[in-house]
């Protein structure tokens, strides 16, 4: 992995709404927790608001192993959740996940789609590209955790989709969603045809079809 990420933080006992609001207003901090792991309990903890703001702005920090040092003691986590304000560019709360390297976790990492002006149902078909998702939720073990997903369009055309399943995997790498089998196979990105054009026409035949049937 090309990035490295490393958060100082404080562990914390009083707790409370009351406490995180005074936390956040008067020390610039973010309340979080930290949870998992073997005979290990949760703990709550504080981050300097500008270092974890900072941090986020990177796509990499959400699917990457991330070192936080709690009062000098460094713990391997992964980020699972992040609460925002509605209005303001304010982080409220932060979970954090341990790991450990030789168990496996699930982690939602972005999908990246390459060749997208070369895709050939834009240029030649003049479709237009649909990404139906963005991320994906995979299972690995923490050693073999990818930054993203790679998927080339290039070859594409009007029409067609590609799905989980064609995926081109890292090594160590599974989709969690194909674990619940075939119907969890969703397409991933596909080429829409452009208003006017071949689906639209088929829809019109298929409804002047229908009428004719009903006369």
């Amino acid at each position: 992995m090309s990035n490295e990420f490393k958060l100082t933080a404080t562990a914390r006992n009083d707790l409370g709404k009351g406490a995180s609001r005074r936390l956040r207003r008067l020390a610039h901090e973010v309340p979080a927790i930290v949870y998992g792991g073997k005979q290990k309990k949760p703990q709550s903890i504080a981050i300097e608001h500008r270092v974890i703001a900072k941090a986020v702005q990177n796509e990499a920090f959400f699917s990457h192993i991330i070192t936080l040092e709690i009062d000098g003691k460094d713990e391997q986590v992964v980020i699972k959740d992040l609460q925002r304000h509605p209005s303001k560019p304010l982080i409220m709360h932060a979970d954090f996940q341990r790991v450990s390297a030789k168990q496996t976790i699930n982690v939602k990492v972005p999908l990246h789609f390459i060749n997208e002006s070369k895709c050939k149902g834009v240029k030649l078909g003049g479709g237009s590209i649909l990404h139906t998702i963005t991320e994906l939720e995979v299972t690995c073990l923490p050693k073999d955790l990818p930054e993203f997903l790679e998927i080339d369009v290039e070859n594409l055309d009007v029409g067609e989709v590609i799905h989980i399943s064609e995926i081109n995997f890292p090594k160590g790498v599974t989709s969690v969603d194909l674990t619940h089998g075939e119907d969890a196979d969703h397409a991933v990105v596909t080429v829409k045809a452009p208003r006017g054009g071949s689906d639209d026409a088929a829809d019109d035949a298929e409804g002047e079809a229908a009428e004719s049937g009903d006369e």
